[in-house]
């Protein structure tokens, strides 16, 4: 069926000359790679076509080592042509059709220096769910055509047949490419019928590309958005780390709330949505979270964190639990930073994070306040090495998360936040030159504690351990000598008269 293009009176969308010679630039520089594959196709009488996101991201003049292509081999046939000619093998996905290698070009046929190419190879197909199921049915298809229509959007659905370079484009993907919009190949209620997650999807290349998403598209997702439960948790989180880690997450978290698809897959962020009270004395707090996530993508450095951004989201999610309107007028919200850890686990737990995540991220939301407890800058030594200890490994996104954390339109506010926040990185730093900081323990470990109260393991060697520490928190350093008689005098008060 037709999409919502009146295909009598194609659109001409301006740059489509530029975006073709940026593709013609992009499929040159993978030609050794992808016309030795296709001619080892072609002998063994089968097809093969570059397509999807690979073919997009050659229009879009930002084509990467990693090549999708589509074949009418069955797996065991791609398997049987790839095998004698790649690097490595793996058959991870080939439940679904797909076979992927990886493939060194030779130094001399690479433009630029780029040598490995990562290659997933699928068998036309076609899938859908069953309403009640939560993985695909996959079924092979037997023509380029078919499996084009199956693609989710439009801008995917576009392919280059190999060794030829065939454009091939029948559903108007690259006047859409060149017009950033998203569209289904046939109607969105079929292609959001067929897999629900393209429901998500669609959010999520919309945050990669900073894209509008077509009307009838944006209708369906809200029409069929309860359709996403019947997706496994491990797709959606997928997805959702996808979006939050793309250029534009704003814009495709707000689709994801707009359309309620935010409702069933995070909805402690929709949630956010506080009414304002009559007088406005508190901020929206929906609106604040997403810029803290944007402040905190421009502190984070070269490398995307996918910890920190989470974190930046979900930091005060807490709130909606905790306000309270006060006899004064205010509103407050105490203790949201511990609610908040504690939904966090949850919602990450059901979402299948690893541990490991799930604690960092709750972590950094219990500790986001912990800065504004210490007043204007009064901090005492003790007061940062116990900062330092919490924060531990986390330090240096704790200092990224709490900057973010001022969204103030108050410069004179902003300006002394910073400049209080640039105080204790200065006393963090200066600490650290005059003691191991990073590493704070006691003076004496469990063995010596033990060796001088002449007692084997038991409780109160860990007592006496977490006395040590706190004492090392509090007064810094003490050295052996100091230690020894803190602990003896420790002792003594714990026996009995």
């Amino acid at each position: 069926m037709p999409n919502d293009r009146n295909d009598t009176e194609p659109r001409q969308a301006a740059g489509l000359g530029q975006v073709q010679r940026r593709a013609v630039s992009e499929l040159l520089r993978v030609s050794p790679i992808a016309d030795d594959l296709a001619a080892r196709f072609q002998r063994a009488g089968f097809s093969l076509a570059l397509v999807g996101g690979s073919v997009r991201d050659a229009l879009l003049g930002r084509l990467g080592n990693d090549l999708d292509f589509t074949t009418d081999a069955r797996p065991e046939d791609v398997l049987r042509i790839v095998r004698p000619w790649a690097d490595a093998v793996w058959e991870v996905g080939i439940a679904f059709g797909t076979v992927g290698c990886r493939k060194t070009a030779p130094a001399e046929a690479v433009d630029g220096g780029h040598k490995d190419y990562l290659l997933e190879i699928t068998t036309y197909r076609s899938e859908h769910y069953d309403r009640a199921s939560r993985k695909p049915e996959v079924a092979y298809g037997d023509s380029l055509e078919e499996d084009l229509l199956r693609r989710d959007f439009t801008v995917n659905a576009m392919a280059v047949a190999l060794p030829q370079k065939e454009f091939i484009d029948p559903h108007h993907g690259l006047t859409d490419l060149a017009e950033r919009v998203l569209r289904t190949p046939g109607t969105p209620e079929e292609s959001f019928s067929d897999d629900p997650l393209r429901m998500l999807r669609a959010a999520r290349v919309a945050a990669q590309l900073d894209f509008t998403v077509a009307e009838p598209v944006r209708a369906a997702m809200t029409d069929m958005a309860e359709r996403i439960d019947i997706v496994s948790a491990e797709r959606v989180r997928d997805e959702l780390n996808k979006l939050v880690l793309a250029d534009h997450p704003r814009k495709g978290l707000t689709l994801l709330v707009e359309s309620g698809l935010a409702e069933r897959v995070l909805p402690e962020v929709p949630a956010l949505r506080l009414e304002r009270d009559e007088h406005h004395r508190h901020k929206d707090v929906y609106e604040h979270s997403l810029t803290v996530l944007e402040q905190a993508i421009a502190l984070e450095g070269p490398e995307r964190d996918l910890v920190l951004r989470l974190a930046a989201l979900l930091h005060d999610i807490g709130k909606p639990r905790t306000r309270r309107f006060e006899k004064d007028g205010r509103v407050s919200f105490h203790h949201h930073e511990v609610v908040g850890a504690k939904m966090v686990k949850q919602r990450m737990t059901k979402l299948k994070y690893p541990n490991e995540m799930i604690k960092d991220v709750a972590r950094l939301v219990e500790l986001h306040l912990r800065f504004h407890g210490y007043g204007t800058g009064e901090w005492t030594d003790s007061a940062v090495r116990r900062y330092v200890r919490d924060a531990g490994p986390l330090l240096d996104r704790l200092h990224k998360l709490t900057r973010s954390d001022c969204t103030t339109r108050n410069k004179r506010k902003a300006l002394a936040l910073s400049q209080a926040y640039d105080s204790l990185e200065k006393r963090i730093e200066q600490l650290k030159e005059q003691e191991e900081l990073d590493a704070i323990r006691p003076d004496l470990n469990g063995n010596e504690i033990m060796e001088i109260l002449g007692i084997g393991p038991g409780p109160e060697i860990g007592s006496a351990y977490r006395h040590l520490l706190e004492l090392r928190l509090e007064n810094g350093p003490m050295g052996r000598d100091g230690a020894i008689t803190a602990l003896k005098e420790w002792w003594a008060a714990q026996s009995p008269a």
